[in-house]
């Protein structure tokens, strides 16, 4: 569920990857307001958030950078892949 108007990933379709993926269920709207969390606190570690980008590598057809497995919060992760996702489309 990418944001129609802005091509961007967002937090609910982050929150859905991370159950598809990882089976960490979070509620959109307690990750939107503890975006500068680490993903520890929401339960989500490195390998479940490598499962999150592969899977964003899948629907958008594009390698994510390295970077994008090293980010420490969601608010972090979002800023990140979005601004590949913008820079190349």
């Amino acid at each position: 569920m990418t944001d129609q108007m802005t091509g961007q990933v967002t937090v609910e379709e982050l929150a859905a990857l991370m159950k598809q993926t990882a089976g960490v269920a979070v509620d959109p709207d307690d990750l939107r307001q503890r975006a500068g969390s680490g993903f520890d606190a929401f339960g989500l570690d490195s390998l479940g958030l490598l499962g999150v980008v592969g899977e964003l590598e899948k629907r958008y057809g594009r390698d994510m950078p390295e970077r994008a497995e090293q980010c420490r919060t969601p608010r972090e992760f979002l800023d990140f892949v979005n601004g590949v996702l913008t820079a190349e489309a």
